[in-house]
C-alpha cells in the first residue's frame, strides 16, 4: 500500500478520530480519578494503575478502529463491508461531535478544578510529606481551663517550655512560639495550620491550675491525616511540673523517631529551678516579654528580678533579665539610656551562662549583649554556640543574622535571617528583616515583594512600613517612600519614624513639614533618650555633614546598641553614603570595629 493511500485509509476508517477521542477521554478520566478516588480512601496504586491501563489500551483501540467498521447490522470487519454499505462518513460526524463534547467536559472540569476545588483543597498526606520535614512539630497555644483567667500566663508558659525542650533535640524542627501564638487552642483546621507553619505534627493541650495542683492534657496529632497518635492527662503538684514537661517531650521524640543525644537527654530531664514560686514569676516575666512593648518589658524586668531573688541560681531568669535590658533602650519613651542598660544586660547574661553554660537562651542573651557593646568577636562565638545547642531557637538566628549584617557580611546575614524565618514563619519581625536583608544583597525587587507580603500579614506593624520606605528611597522612588514613612509614623511616632519622615519630606521638597518634624525630634531629645543616629539621618538630608558626623560620634559615646535602629546599620545604610569618603567617618568606623568594649 502506498503511503498516500495509507493515510487516506487512516482517515476513511476514522483511526485519527479514534486517537483524538481516546486521548481526550483518557485525560478527562485520569483527572477525575485523581480527584475523586483519594476522597474515598482509594489506595495510591489505583490512580497509577488507571493511567497504565489507559496507556496500554491506546494501541489496541487504534487497531480495532482500523480492522472494524460500524454498520447498520453491527460491527463488521472493514474488508467485509461493501463501499455502498459503508456508513463511515456518518460515523465520522458522530465521532466529531463526541470529541467536541468530551473537550467541552474536559474544559469545564479544568475550570472547576482550578477555580473551585484548588482553593479549597487540603493537601494530601503525600503532598505534605514531600515538602515538609517528617520530624517537624508545632506546639499550639494551650487552653487555660483554670477558673482564675489570670492564670493564662501559666498555660502559655507550659506551652513555651515544652516547645523549648523539644527545640533542644537537634533532630527535630520546632516552630517558634511567636508563630504558633497566631492560632487558638484545638482548632478545626489542623492540616491548613500545619501547611502554613510547615510541619507534619501538631501538639495541642490544656492546662488547669488550682493552688499548688495542676492538670495538663496533651495530644499529639499527625496533621496530614488528623490522626491522634498519643494523648495523656497529668495530675501533678507544681513541684512536679518539670517532670511532666520532660515526659511529654520524650514521648514526642519517641513518636517522631527523633534521635536523642546525651546532651539532649540531659536537657530534657533538667529542672531549671526547684523553687515553684520562682518558676511562676519567671513564667509571668516571659508572658510580658513576649508582648514586646516598652511597658510590658518593664513589667517583665520586675518579675525576672523577683524570680532571681527567690532563686539566685535560676539561669533562665537571668537570661530573661538580660534580654529586657538589651531591648529597653529601643523604647525611648521609657527614658532608658543604653549607657545604663548595657552593663546590666552584660552582668545578667554572664551570670546566666555561669549558672548553666548549656543553655541556648543564656548564650543568646550574652551574645546579644556583647554585640550591643561592640564586642563582636566574642558575640559571634556565643551566637554559634547557642545555635549548636538549640538549632530551632529563632531569636538566636535572628540576632545572629543582624550581627552578621551589621558587619557587612550581608549574604551570611540573609541566610541566618531566613533560618529564623523558617522556624518562626509568621513572625512579623523575621519576615520584615528578611525583606530588608534582600535589599542589602542587591535583590531590591524581591525585597519589596517580601516587605509587601509582610504588610499583608499585618498592615499595622509600623516597622515593616519603615523598612519598605527605606528600600524604596534607596531605589529613588521617593514619593512612594514618603507614603510608607507616613504610615510608619502614623502607627507609632518613635524617634526613628519621625526622623525617616522628616528626611523624606525634605528630599521631596516639603521642607516646611520636614522642619516641623525636626523641631519635634529635637524637643523630644531634650526630654528623653533619642538615638543620635536618627538625628544624623535628618542632618545629612539637610546637607549638614559635620553635624551628622558629630551625631554618629555621639551615638558611639552613648553606648548605643549595635542594632537596626542605631549603629548596627552604619555599614549598610545607603542614606549615609555621602559620608563614606570623609576621614572622620572612616575613623569612626575603625573605632566601632576595633574589637574592644566601649
Amino acid at each position: 500500500m502506498k503511503i498516500d493511500n495509507f493515510f487516506a485509509e487512516l482517515k476513511r476508517r476514522n483511526v485519527v478520530r479514534m486517537a483524538g477521542l481516546y486521548l481526550v477521554g483518557a485525560w478527562l478520566l485520569v483527572q477525575v480519578a485523581g480527584t475523586v478516588l483519594p476522597m474515598f480512601g482509594a489506595p495510591d496504586w489505583l490512580p497509577r494503575s488507571i493511567v497504565i491501563l489507559l496507556a496500554i489500551g491506546f494501541l489496541p483501540a487504534l487497531i480495532f478502529s482500523w480492522v472494524f467498521e460500524m454498520t447498520p447490522q453491527g460491527l463488521k470487519r472493514d474488508e467485509d463491508v461493501a463501499p455502498e454499505q459503508s456508513i463511515a462518513p456518518q460515523t465520522a460526524r458522530r465521532m466529531d461531535r463526541m470529541i467536541i463534547g468530551v473537550l467541552v467536559l474536559a474544559l469545564a472540569y479544568f475550570a472547576f478544578d482550578k477555580f473551585v476545588l484548588a482553593p479549597r483543597r487540603v493537601a494530601s498526606p503525600n503532598d505534605l510529606s514531600s515538602a515538609i520535614n517528617a520530624k517537624s512539630i508545632a506546639v499550639l497555644p494551650f487552653e487555660n481551663l483554670s477558673e482564675d483567667k489570670a492564670n493564662a500566663y501559666f498555660a502559655e508558659g507550659m506551652q513555651d517550655e515544652i516547645l523549648t525542650r523539644l527545640a533542644k533535640i537537634t533532630d527535630l524542627k520546632v516552630i517558634s512560639h511567636t508563630s504558633t501564638q497566631h492560632f487558638k487552642s484545638s482548632p478545626d483546621n489542623l492540616p491548613q495550620i500545619a501547611r502554613q507553619l510547615g510541619v507534619a505534627y501538631i501538639l495541642e493541650g490544656s492546662v488547669q491550675k488550682a493552688g499548688d495542683a495542676v492538670r495538663v492534657n496533651v495530644q499529639l496529632i499527625k496533621a496530614t491525616s488528623d490522626a491522634h497518635l498519643w494523648a495523656d492527662t497529668f495530675d501533678r503538684k507544681l513541684t512536679d511540673i518539670f517532670a511532666v514537661e520532660s515526659e511529654i517531650a520524650k514521648t514526642i521524640a519517641d513518636s517522631l523517631q527523633a534521635k536523642l543525644s546525651s546532651s539532649a537527654e540531659h536537657v530534657l530531664a533538667s529542672r531549671p529551678t526547684d523553687n515553684p514560686e520562682a518558676h511562676e514569676l519567671y513564667l509571668k516575666g516571659r508572658y510580658f516579654w513576649n508582648r514586646r512593648t516598652g511597658a510590658n518589658l518593664q513589667k517583665a524586668v520586675g518579675y525576672f528580678e523577683q524570680a532571681v531573688e527567690k532563686d539566685p541560681k535560676y539561669a533562665l531568669a537571668y537570661s530573661g533579665l538580660a534580654d529586657c535590658h538589651v531591648l529597653l533602650p529601643v523604647y525611648p519613651e521609657l527614658g532608658s539610656y543604653p549607657r545604663d542598660e548595657m552593663p546590666k544586660a552584660l552582668a545578667a547574661a554572664h551570670k546566666a551562662v555561669e549558672l548553666d553554660d548549656s543553655l541556648a537562651e543564656a548564650r543568646t542573651s550574652l551574645a546579644r549583649a556583647l554585640a550591643s557593646d561592640l564586642q563582636l568577636s566574642a558575640a559571634m562565638s556565643e551566637f554559634k554556640r547557642a545555635i549548636e545547642l538549640n538549632p530551632s531557637y529563632a531569636t538566636a538566628h535572628q540576632w545572629f543574622g543582624e550581627c552578621l549584617q551589621s558587619q557587612g557580611r550581608v549574604e551570611e546575614g540573609l541566610a541566618e535571617l531566613k533560618r529564623a524565618q523558617e522556624v518562626d514563619p509568621l513572625s512579623l519581625v523575621n519576615n520584615a528583616l528578611v525583606g530588608f536583608a534582600l535589599e542589602t544583597v542587591g535583590k531590591s525587587k524581591e525585597a519589596i515583594a517580601q516587605l509587601r507580603k509582610t504588610i499583608e500579614m499585618d498592615p499595622n506593624f509600623a516597622n515593616t512600613h519603615g523598612l519598605l520606605g527605606n528600600v524604596l528611597e534607596n531605589q529613588g522612588q521617593l514619593k512612594e517612600a514618603v507614603v510608607e514613612y507616613e504610615k510608619s509614623y502614623s502607627l507609632g511616632a518613635d524617634p526613628i519614624a519621625v526622623a525617616q519622615l522628616a528626611r523624606a519630606y525634605f528630599l521631596v521638597g516639603r521642607k516646611a513639614e520636614a522642619q516641623q518634624l525636626w523641631d519635634k525630634l529635637k524637643a523630644l531629645s531634650e526630654r528623653q533618650y533619642v538615638p543620635a543616629y536618627s538625628l544624623a539621618l535628618v542632618q545629612l538630608a539637610f546637607g549638614d555633614k559635620n553635624a551628622a558626623i558629630r551625631s554618629l560620634e555621639k551615638s558611639y559615646q552613648d553606648h548605643a546598641p549595635f542594632d537596626s535602629v542605631d549603629l548596627g546599620w552604619i555599614l549598610i545604610d545607603h542614606r549615609l553614603d555621602d559620608l563614606r569618603t570623609d576621614p572622620r567617618f572612616k575613623q569612626l568606623i575603625t573605632l566601632i570595629f576595633s574589637g574592644g568594649p566601649r
